[in-house]
């Protein structure tokens, strides 16, 4: 606990360590400290200095914030992420400089944190306008699922009211992985009357629902944990269709195809907040240490669901780790996206072709791992898989793509595919970017297009792989 101003905390940090297997030798040379100083802290007998409050923050973010909720200590953890950011150019200032000058002008490091979150948004709002302009496509013209899909980022791809209302009912329901399936069909007979047939469908269709005579048809063609989030989705547009068409009116669209797709999109986050309650699946994913596999067996869901769920887990006061999430498919086209992160994906056009994502597709069920860096110096630790969803039948193809989740480094001790990665290793990552149109790396070997926001120079005498040079 807190004496005065002085942070004493001894039980938190041998906690902490415990928690993360290390012992305190090592835990010591992870925060730079002796382990007589790390002896005395988890006594008591010393409070947190400044560079030790800072080295926790840094080697464990998720757990940082619950060690002083004070808010001078919260406001002092923002103010050091905002100060320690690699944009500015500069190295980050001292830790005990940082916590005297929020200590002497705090309404200065307050504005300080606002003005930095302000400049994040306007740096992304700025690659979305030149984006659009790159490709022809002026905000004006944005088609309805573009809308659609901003609506989400603009909501951090987390809505409170319905992932609680969908956590509530799960409880009350009794879900449970194994028997979802189960569960769901008779909770949609008794709650509200509906039938369900699991048929043998033609053509592509995965859930039908007549609601004259209030039957839902489920192709049984379709894998378990795909008919299990259908039911779930049907579920959540009746216990919840008053929030439904409240968050749809709210959206003022203005057009009704966006309306009805927005709709489909939060009855669909409705279905995965129901099957992946929040709290539950957040402490089985650290648990896990965001092991996918063990994971979605144990929600009964799918790989790709279990991956989107994690980056939508941003709860004010119970937040996960902030990942980056995105599904690709064989031509490159980035079908699905969202990040919590300062990594923002490309919003026309593919990906980073030296991102692994790309490798993925070609080896499908296999796990790839990469370590990035980002032009403004922020390291990424990302997973990669190629996944095959069957057709159901020989005569259509089944789809091909993969799917991407990832965090910055900072959040690699609680993210199992960091494991084996040179983390420290300046030499290790690999140089990714949004697009070619928004990179401004230079010798890029990769680089399909120009940025377009820079000059090019081109030289008739001299030949290299890309036929331009970046000024």
């Amino acid at each position: 606990m807190a004496r005065g101003t002085r942070l004493f905390v001894g039980p938190k940090v041998r906690q902490l360590r415990l928690e993360q297997r290390l012992d305190q030798a090592g835990m010591a040379r992870l925060l730079g400290i002796s382990v007589s100083y790390l002896s005395q802290l988890e006594n008591d007998d010393r409070p947190l200095t400044a560079k030790v409050k800072a080295a926790l923050a840094r080697a464990f973010p998720l757990d940082w914030s619950s060690f002083d909720e004070r808010q001078e200590e919260q406001l002092l953890g923002a103010f050091n992420w905002a100060m320690a950011s690699p944009a500015v150019g500069s190295p980050p200032a001292d830790p005990e400089r940082t916590e005297r000058l929020l200590l002497h002008y705090p309404d200065f490091a307050a504005r300080y944190v606002d003005l930095h979150h302000a400049w994040r948004q306007a740096q992304d709002r700025i690659a979305m306008m030149e984006e659009a302009l790159a490709s022809d496509a002026a905000p004006a013209a944005r088609m309805p699922w573009e809308l659609v899909r901003d609506w989400f980022h603009e909501a951090g791809n987390y809505i409170h009211a319905l992932d609680c209302r969908a956590e509530d009912l799960a409880e009350e329901l009794g879900l449970t992985g194994p028997d979802a399936e189960t569960r769901l069909i008779a909770a949609l007979a008794d709650r509200h009357g509906c039938a369900t047939d699991l048929v043998e469908a033609s053509g592509d269709m995965q859930r039908a629902f007549d609601p004259h005579a209030n039957r839902l048809r489920i192709n049984a063609a379709q894998p378990p944990q795909t008919r299990a989030f259908l039911l779930a989705v049907q579920l959540m547009r009746l216990e919840a269709g008053d929030m439904l068409a409240e968050l749809v009116a709210g959206a003022r669209t203005g057009d009704r195809g966006t309306d009805a797709l927005l709709h489909i999109g939060l009855a669909n986050y409705g279905a995965g907040a129901l099957l992946m309650p929040y709290r539950r699946f957040r402490d089985t994913a650290r648990e896990l240490r965001h092991d996918i596999d063990p994971l979605a067996r144990a929600f009964g869901v799918s790989f790709e669901q279990a991956c989107h769920r994690l980056s939508t887990l941003q709860r004010p006061g119970a937040r996960g780790i902030p990942f980056f999430f995105c599904r690709v498919d064989m031509a490159g086209n980035i079908t699905k996206r969202h990040s919590a992160t300062r990594l923002q994906f490309a919003r026309f056009g593919g990906a980073c072709p030296l991102w692994v994502v790309h490798e993925a597709v070609a080896i499908p069920d296999r796990i790839q791992v990469q370590l990035g860096e980002t032009p403004d110096g922020v390291r990424y630790v990302s997973m990669a898989r190629g996944l095959v969803k069957p057709s159901g039948s020989y005569a259509r193809a089944p789809r091909r793509y993969a799917v991407v989740l990832g965090c910055e480094i900072e959040h690699a001790a609680n993210f199992i595919y960091a494991d084996g990665l040179r983390l420290a290793d300046e030499a290790a990552a690999t140089p990714i970017g949004t697009s070619c149109r928004l990179c401004p790396r230079q010798g890029c070997d990769q680089r399909a297009f120009p940025p377009i926001d820079r000059p090019i120079r081109v030289d008739p005498d001299h030949r290299h792989v890309v036929p331009y040079s970046v000024e």
